[in-house]
């Protein structure tokens, strides 16, 4: 089976749908996206990897990891999303250790939020893309939008592929805000490595400046 590369496009959350996020893959030499619905620290953790707007003074589970791989010489090679069952994404981490590849089963959301770190490419066979994969409609003069149908992917993930504990519900108390006072409780929540409310009053912060 053939391997295509994907690339992140980044993180979305539902305008509908409380504490839901959806990682969108762009494959490399094509027009689909591939959104996997993971839950709210993974999403938190990957946007930390690809943003680094958000710097944690302690490292977090998967900056621990990546320290104690580089320390006894473990590189992650690759990363590939090599199966999807029930709708459910499962994933492969490929490790090398002098010169001994090891392959190791994750959760595509750490794999992911894995690969950055390691500066890794992601991968996914041409089957899983053509039975997962789509267009996300982006043309205003036919009234639709990406959002929307991130929207829609967020709202009924079964259709889509997601993890086996994505998305609890979670209330959005900072919309009534200001961006000064969101900034000032972004610094503050940083401060007392509250990641998880760090990361909500980041997407409210990007929502409004977008």
């Amino acid at each position: 089976m053939s391997l295509v590369k994907l690339t992140i496009k980044g993180i979305s959350y539902s305008q509908t749908q409380n504490g839901a996020y959806a990682l969108i893959l762009n494959e490399v030499d094509g027009e689909r996206k591939l959104p996997i619905v993971i839950g709210a620290f993974e999403a938190q953790s990957i946007a930390i990897a690809l943003e680094k707007e958000i710097k944690p003074p302690r490292p977090l589970t998967h900056d621990l990891f990546k320290n104690f791989a580089e320390r006894f010489d473990i590189v992650v090679k690759q990363v590939i999303i090599h199966k999807l069952v029930d709708g459910v994404f499962y994933s492969s981490i490929i490790c090398e250790r002098d010169k001994i590849e090891e392959i190791i089963d994750a959760r595509t959301s750490d794999a992911i939020a894995l690969a950055l770190r390691f500066s890794a490419p992601i991968f996914t066979y041409k089957n899983i893309l053509d039975k997962a994969g789509i267009f996300l409609k982006t043309n205003p003069q036919e009234g639709e939008n990406e959002n929307q149908d991130l929207d829609d992917i967020l709202s009924h993930p079964e259709t889509f592929g997601m993890e086996d504990d994505s998305t609890a519900d979670a209330s959005n108390a900072y919309a009534k805000l200001s961006l000064s006072e969101l900034h000032e409780q972004l610094e503050t929540a940083v401060q007392n490595e509250d990641y998880e409310k760090a990361a909500k009053i980041r997407d409210e912060i990007s929502k409004r400046e977008s």
